[in-house]
Protein backbone atom coordinates (compact mmCIF):
# COMPACT_ATOMS: atom_id res chain seq x y z
CA UNK A 1 0.00 0.00 0.00
CA UNK A 2 1.41 3.32 -1.01
CA UNK A 3 2.18 5.86 1.69
CA UNK A 4 1.78 9.43 0.55
CA UNK A 5 4.38 11.97 1.42
CA UNK A 6 3.18 15.40 2.19
CA UNK A 7 5.60 18.19 2.51
CA UNK A 8 4.05 21.56 3.00
CA UNK A 9 2.96 23.87 0.32
CA UNK A 10 2.50 24.53 -3.32
CA UNK A 11 2.39 27.27 -5.78
CA UNK A 12 -0.67 29.36 -5.05
CA UNK A 13 -0.38 31.55 -1.99
CA UNK A 14 -1.72 34.56 -0.33
CA UNK A 15 0.07 37.38 1.44
CA UNK A 16 3.79 37.40 1.91
CA UNK A 17 3.47 39.19 5.22
CA UNK A 18 3.68 35.88 7.02
CA UNK A 19 6.33 35.89 9.69
CA UNK A 20 6.95 39.62 9.87
CA UNK A 21 7.39 40.79 13.43
CA UNK A 22 5.56 44.02 14.23
CA UNK A 23 6.42 47.13 16.18
CA UNK A 24 3.89 48.52 18.71
CA UNK A 25 2.40 50.59 15.87
CA UNK A 26 1.81 47.52 13.76
CA UNK A 27 4.33 47.93 10.93
CA UNK A 28 7.36 45.59 10.96
CA UNK A 29 10.70 47.08 12.01
CA UNK A 30 13.31 46.94 9.24
CA UNK A 31 17.07 47.39 8.88
CA UNK A 32 17.39 50.04 6.18
CA UNK A 33 21.13 49.34 5.85
CA UNK A 34 20.56 45.82 4.49
CA UNK A 35 19.02 46.53 1.09
CA UNK A 36 18.82 43.67 -1.42
CA UNK A 37 19.58 44.04 -5.14
CA UNK A 38 15.90 44.81 -5.77
CA UNK A 39 15.43 47.37 -3.01
CA UNK A 40 14.08 45.34 -0.09
CA UNK A 41 15.28 45.81 3.51
CA UNK A 42 15.59 42.95 5.99
CA UNK A 43 12.83 42.72 8.61
CA UNK A 44 14.20 42.61 12.16
CA UNK A 45 13.26 39.59 14.28
CA UNK A 46 10.61 38.04 12.03
CA UNK A 47 8.27 35.59 13.72
CA UNK A 48 9.14 32.91 11.16
CA UNK A 49 11.82 32.40 8.57
CA UNK A 50 13.55 35.38 6.93
CA UNK A 51 11.69 38.42 5.61
CA UNK A 52 12.43 41.55 3.56
CA UNK A 53 10.26 44.60 2.82
CA UNK A 54 10.50 47.84 0.85
CA UNK A 55 11.39 50.72 3.19
CA UNK A 56 8.48 52.74 1.76
CA UNK A 57 6.08 49.77 1.86
CA UNK A 58 2.42 50.75 1.93
CA UNK A 59 -0.83 49.09 0.95
CA UNK A 60 -2.54 52.41 0.30
CA UNK A 61 -4.73 52.15 -2.79
CA UNK A 62 -4.77 48.35 -2.95
CA UNK A 63 -8.12 46.64 -2.54
CA UNK A 64 -7.64 43.31 -4.36
CA UNK A 65 -5.23 40.36 -4.45
CA UNK A 66 -4.32 37.99 -7.28
CA UNK A 67 -2.63 34.60 -6.82
CA UNK A 68 0.28 33.50 -9.01
CA UNK A 69 2.30 30.31 -8.71
CA UNK A 70 6.06 30.06 -9.14
CA UNK A 71 6.20 26.27 -9.17
CA UNK A 72 7.63 23.58 -6.91
CA UNK A 73 11.21 22.32 -6.81
CA UNK A 74 11.88 18.88 -5.32
CA UNK A 75 15.09 17.70 -3.73
CA UNK A 76 16.96 15.21 -5.94
CA UNK A 77 16.93 11.81 -4.21
CA UNK A 78 19.88 9.51 -4.96
CA UNK A 79 19.10 5.85 -5.53
CA UNK A 80 20.19 4.04 -2.40
CA UNK A 81 18.82 1.40 -0.05
CA UNK A 82 19.75 3.64 2.88
CA UNK A 83 17.57 6.56 1.77
CA UNK A 84 15.49 8.30 4.42
CA UNK A 85 13.89 10.60 1.83
CA UNK A 86 11.70 9.49 -1.07
CA UNK A 87 10.42 11.05 -4.33
CA UNK A 88 6.77 11.87 -4.95
CA UNK A 89 4.80 10.37 -7.79
CA UNK A 90 3.13 12.62 -10.35
CA UNK A 91 -0.22 11.80 -8.77
CA UNK A 92 1.02 12.83 -5.33
CA UNK A 93 2.44 16.07 -6.69
CA UNK A 94 -0.88 16.92 -8.32
CA UNK A 95 -2.77 16.22 -5.11
CA UNK A 96 -0.33 18.34 -3.11
CA UNK A 97 -0.92 21.29 -5.44
CA UNK A 98 -4.68 20.82 -5.25
CA UNK A 99 -4.85 20.65 -1.45
CA UNK A 100 -2.71 23.69 -0.87
CA UNK A 101 -4.32 25.71 -3.63
CA UNK A 102 -7.77 25.02 -2.25
CA UNK A 103 -6.69 25.99 1.27
CA UNK A 104 -5.35 29.37 0.23
CA UNK A 105 -8.18 30.23 -2.09
CA UNK A 106 -10.71 29.40 0.62
CA UNK A 107 -8.90 31.44 3.25
CA UNK A 108 -8.32 34.49 1.06
CA UNK A 109 -12.01 34.51 0.23
CA UNK A 110 -12.57 35.28 3.93
CA UNK A 111 -10.48 38.47 3.80
CA UNK A 112 -12.27 41.52 5.18
CA UNK A 113 -9.96 43.92 3.34
CA UNK A 114 -9.19 42.44 -0.08
CA UNK A 115 -11.15 40.88 -2.93
CA UNK A 116 -9.65 37.84 -4.64
CA UNK A 117 -9.40 38.47 -8.41
CA UNK A 118 -7.71 36.92 -11.45
CA UNK A 119 -6.54 39.97 -13.42
CA UNK A 120 -3.94 42.68 -12.65
CA UNK A 121 -4.91 46.30 -12.10
CA UNK A 122 -3.83 49.53 -10.39
CA UNK A 123 -5.42 48.41 -7.10
CA UNK A 124 -4.30 44.75 -7.26
CA UNK A 125 -1.51 43.03 -5.36
CA UNK A 126 0.04 39.90 -6.85
CA UNK A 127 0.65 37.15 -4.30
CA UNK A 128 3.50 35.14 -5.80
CA UNK A 129 4.63 31.90 -4.17
CA UNK A 130 6.44 28.66 -4.61
CA UNK A 131 8.21 25.82 -2.83
CA UNK A 132 11.84 24.82 -3.01
CA UNK A 133 13.72 21.80 -1.69
CA UNK A 134 10.57 19.76 -1.08
CA UNK A 135 11.42 16.40 0.46
CA UNK A 136 9.37 13.41 1.65
CA UNK A 137 10.28 11.07 4.50
CA UNK A 138 7.46 8.64 3.77
CA UNK A 139 8.42 5.30 2.16
CA UNK A 140 6.45 4.57 -1.03
CA UNK A 141 5.31 1.19 0.28
CA UNK A 142 4.68 -0.40 3.64
CA UNK A 143 7.62 -2.62 4.46
CA UNK A 144 6.28 -6.09 5.22
CA UNK A 145 3.71 -6.15 7.99
CA UNK A 146 5.43 -3.54 10.13
CA UNK A 147 3.89 -0.14 10.83
CA UNK A 148 5.79 3.05 10.07
CA UNK A 149 6.07 5.91 12.58
CA UNK A 150 7.48 9.31 11.64
CA UNK A 151 8.14 12.63 13.38
CA UNK A 152 7.69 14.46 10.08
CA UNK A 153 6.22 13.35 6.76
CA UNK A 154 8.18 15.96 4.83
CA UNK A 155 9.72 19.44 4.63
CA UNK A 156 9.90 22.36 2.22
CA UNK A 157 11.02 25.97 2.04
CA UNK A 158 8.21 28.37 1.24
CA UNK A 159 9.07 31.43 -0.86
CA UNK A 160 6.42 34.16 -0.91
CA UNK A 161 6.34 37.62 -2.40
CA UNK A 162 3.82 40.44 -2.55
CA UNK A 163 4.22 42.39 -5.78
CA UNK A 164 2.53 45.31 -7.45
CA UNK A 165 0.48 43.58 -10.15
CA UNK A 166 1.18 46.16 -12.87
CA UNK A 167 4.89 46.86 -12.39
CA UNK A 168 5.66 43.38 -10.97
CA UNK A 169 7.94 45.12 -8.44
CA UNK A 170 8.42 43.15 -5.19
CA UNK A 171 7.11 44.78 -2.03
CA UNK A 172 7.66 41.99 0.52
CA UNK A 173 9.57 38.68 0.40
CA UNK A 174 9.53 35.80 2.90
CA UNK A 175 11.44 32.52 3.07
CA UNK A 176 10.30 29.98 5.66
CA UNK A 177 11.20 26.31 6.04
CA UNK A 178 8.84 24.04 7.91
CA UNK A 179 8.00 20.39 8.35
CA UNK A 180 4.61 18.74 8.02
CA UNK A 181 4.01 16.51 11.02
CA UNK A 182 2.48 16.14 14.43
CA UNK A 183 3.58 17.69 17.71
CA UNK A 184 7.34 18.25 18.13
CA UNK A 185 9.34 15.24 19.30
CA UNK A 186 6.42 12.87 18.86
CA UNK A 187 6.07 9.90 16.53
CA UNK A 188 2.90 9.36 14.51
CA UNK A 189 1.90 6.32 12.53
CA UNK A 190 2.27 6.98 8.83
CA UNK A 191 -0.82 6.24 6.77
CA UNK A 192 -2.26 7.79 3.65
CA UNK A 193 -4.99 9.43 5.73
CA UNK A 194 -2.72 10.87 8.44
CA UNK A 195 -0.11 12.08 5.98
CA UNK A 196 -2.60 14.00 3.85
CA UNK A 197 -4.22 15.36 7.01
CA UNK A 198 -0.89 16.83 8.11
CA UNK A 199 -0.52 18.61 4.78
CA UNK A 200 -4.05 19.99 5.00
CA UNK A 201 -3.45 21.16 8.56
CA UNK A 202 -0.21 22.92 7.70
CA UNK A 203 -1.62 24.48 4.54
CA UNK A 204 -4.57 25.89 6.44
CA UNK A 205 -2.37 27.16 9.28
CA UNK A 206 -0.17 29.02 6.83
CA UNK A 207 -3.14 30.32 4.86
CA UNK A 208 -4.82 31.69 8.00
CA UNK A 209 -1.61 33.45 9.03
CA UNK A 210 -1.23 35.01 5.60
CA UNK A 211 -4.80 36.20 5.38
CA UNK A 212 -4.92 37.69 8.88
CA UNK A 213 -1.59 39.47 8.52
CA UNK A 214 -2.53 40.85 5.14
CA UNK A 215 -5.75 42.21 6.65
CA UNK A 216 -3.76 43.67 9.54
CA UNK A 217 -1.31 45.32 7.14
CA UNK A 218 -4.19 47.11 5.42
CA UNK A 219 -4.54 49.14 8.60
CA UNK A 220 -1.13 50.72 7.96
CA UNK A 221 -2.51 52.35 4.84
CA UNK A 222 -5.29 54.10 6.70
Amino acid sequence: MHRILMATFTLVFAATLVGCASTPTGKPDIDADTLTFDGLAKVKNPAAGIAWMRPDFSLAGYTKVMLRGAGIEYRPIPRSSSNTAFPLTDKQKARLRQIVGDAFKAELAKSTKYQLVTEPGPDVLTIWGGLIDVVSYVPPEKMGNSDIYLRSVGEATLVLEIRDSQSNAPLVRVLDRRAAGGAPNTMQESTSVTNWAEVQRLARTWAVALRTRLDDAAVWAQ
